[in-house]
């Protein structure tokens, strides 16, 4: 039973991080139809951001807003520079930019900052566990999950209530009516970029806490993907679900399965998962279902 507990746990403390990455993949997929290859690099990018910050000796909760606010501008500079001529384009041509991006921003990172792996030092959070009934809890999983729901709560809130949400809502319910009633797809798919390059930064900045950050760390932005195809590619609370929900699979499958199946069956399992549950529900459970007649 507290192998249980911890597993429950942790799978659903590692889920809320899940989450925050995925609504990056779920917001330019909104807006644009773009299925964002580039997003393990733009998690990258926003730990690396955050860990240089807090190494020059900056406080760790400002480091995280200055790379936030960096990784706000640098969202909009590369919707700008690499994709605003792309608009109204074949949806593959997009995607395949995307692609050319992950390799541009993944060279970019190890002539900058390297391969090794590197810590934050001195550590932000004790190594002392925390009880929580039998079950132990680390620190780190555990402010990293409430700085997650946090910012999936501000997330969520931005969406329903500001302008600047709705604009973005309209736009990807009917582009062309969007238009009509003079809001700017240019605008709103910037915003949607510079959005998801800040949910990729923190996310990356809390994972990059609890296992040091190195290159590989950039290999979430594929291991969110079932996630975002569980809650569908479209919907910002599937993407909640869906992360904690590919949480509770990896941390189950890690304690129960690799024992009989060992090299990182966690690692594979959430893949697996996407590709049997696509069979049934190919738009997610929160997806939109397109029919096209012929």
């Amino acid at each position: 039973m507290e192998l249980f507990l911890m597993a429950l746990t942790n799978g659903i403390m590692v889920g809320g991080i899940y989450a925050l990455v995925a609504i990056g993949w779920v917001l330019i997929y909104k807006c644009s139809g773009v299925l964002n290859l580039a997003m393990g690099e733009m998690t990258l990018i926003g730990a690396y951001l955050s860990l240089t910050f807090y190494s020059m000796g900056v406080p760790f909760f400002l480091a995280l807003l200055i790379s936030i606010s960096i990784g706000f501008v640098l969202g909009i500079l590369t919707e700008r520079i690499f994709l605003d001529k792309l608009i109204g384009e074949p949806v593959l041509a997009v995607i395949m930019l995307t692609v050319g991006l992950s390799f541009f921003f993944r060279g970019s990172i190890e002539l900058i900052w390297g391969t090794d792996t590197r810590v934050f030092d001195p550590p932000i959070f004790s190594l002392e566990p925390i009880k929580l009934g039998p079950a132990s809890i680390s620190e780190v999983y555990l402010w990293s999950f409430i700085a997650a729901i946090i910012l999936l709560i501000i997330f969520v809130c931005f969406f329903k209530y500001t302008r600047w949400g709705l604009a973005m809502q309209a736009t990807a319910d009917d582009e062309m009516a969007a238009l009509s009633i003079g809001i700017s797809a240019r605008f709103v798919y910037a915003i949607a970029w510079a959005i998801a390059f800040v949910a990729a930064g923190v996310g990356g900045t809390l994972l990059g806490n609890i296992n040091g950050l190195n290159i590989s760390v950039g290999y979430l932005g594929l291991l969110v993907l079932p996630a975002v195809v569980l809650g569908g590619l479209n919907s910002i609370p599937g993407a909640i679900v869906g992360g904690i929900a590919i949480g509770l699979l990896q941390n189950f499958t890690g304690v129960y399965l690799d024992r009989f199946f060992p090299g990182a069956v966690k690692e594979i399992a959430p893949f697996v998962f996407m590709a049997v549950f696509l069979l049934f529900k190919p738009y997610g459970i929160w997806g939109w279902e397109r029919i096209e007649r012929v």
